[in-house]
């Protein structure tokens, strides 16, 4: 039976493959999808999902907009210089127009709508700022027994991507990331930039992408901004897909090695605000000492089979 599962995206170059991975896939149920605030502003990144939903000819899926901004202070910035202005290399316009109008309900309310129908437990994938998945934790704290994992792009172990200390998405709302992380509401999965930047794509697997039929062409046409950014920030030609590292456990859990440990989300105005801390000490050594009150358990992604992982979202992408 088809896994169910709800994407919450901002896209995003890498939303829109991971939005046609699940689009596409077999394997999910895919009931909704919710927008959020991130890569590009709401008007955009709403659009920009409904038309790649469009592109995966999925006009049965309902898409409703969200939260437009993080849940308590402004951000600075958005990743236009990454994901072109429209969030898509400037190349949304060319895919087709959806079908489908925008569901009239707001994301909150889809989100416990869809959880509250289903007859069996629910994958949430967010692979944005965590704005919509907090709020609706906070407003439907009944909703959480619908859900399986919430499975989230998002942190970074090591250096970050938007400050030295954070990765963009937990950056974007460290509130919200820190009351989905450490609210136990439901169980975590937090696939960090760590393991998606070892998961990077090179010019040869862009190449097959391209050549594998229309959809395939597609998605390879809204890159270029994209990969020129990542030609700098990686050092040779190819580009980090992580949201479609994220939904690729989703879709198939245990694709991803796991470590269980505590993870709590630096909300400071300091140079680590939005810094990820998992507490990768010997079980032992953490229980001789004090664990911060603010910290819970969260299966974090270290791992992964990298060839296959890239032949497995080559084949679901084509």
């Amino acid at each position: 039976m088809a896994r169910k599962l709800i994407i919450d995206t901002d896209p995003g170059v890498d939303d829109a493959f991971a939005l046609a991975l699940a689009a596409l896939s077999s394997e999910v149920d895919l009931l909704g999808v919710t927008t959020v605030h991130g890569n590009v502003p709401l008007s955009a990144t709403t659009i920009n999902a409904r038309r790649i939903l469009a592109l995966c000819k999925r006009a049965d899926v309902p898409v409703a907009a969200g939260a437009a901004r993080p849940l308590v202070h402004r951000r600075r910035k958005e990743a236009g210089e990454v994901h072109g202005a429209d969030g898509l290399s400037g190349r949304s316009a060319a895919l087709p127009e959806p079908s489908r109008p925008l569901d009239e309900r707001d994301a909150v309310t889809l989100l416990a709508d869809l959880l509250e129908a289903a007859d069996e437990p629910v994958t949430i994938a967010p692979i944005g700022p965590l704005t919509n998945i907090a709020a609706l934790l906070a407003a439907h704290p009944a909703a959480a027994a619908k859900i399986e994992r919430i499975v989230i792009m998002g942190g970074a172990l090591g250096h970050g991507n938007t400050t030295a200390a954070a990765e963009f998405n937990i950056w974007s709302d460290p509130e919200a990331a820190q009351r989905v992380l450490a609210g136990d509401d439901a169980p975590c999965v937090l696939v960090p930039m760590d393991l998606t930047y070892r998961c990077a794509v090179g010019a040869a697997w862009l190449d097959e992408l391209d050549s594998s039929g229309p959809i395939g062409a597609a998605l390879h046409a809204l890159t270029p901004d994209y990969r020129e950014h990542y030609r700098g920030a990686l050092g040779w030609d190819g580009m980090v897909i992580h949201d479609a590292v994220a939904v690729a456990e989703a879709i198939r859990p245990g694709t991803l090695r796991t470590d269980r440990v505590p993870v709590q989300v630096e909300c400071s105005f300091g140079p680590g605000r939005g810094a990820t801390h998992a507490d990768r000490r010997l079980p032992a050594l953490r229980a001789s000492t004090d664990a911060p009150d603010a910290a819970s358990d969260v299966d974090v992604a270290v791992d992964t089979d990298l060839d296959a992982l890239r032949a497995l979202l080559l084949d679901g992408l084509r």
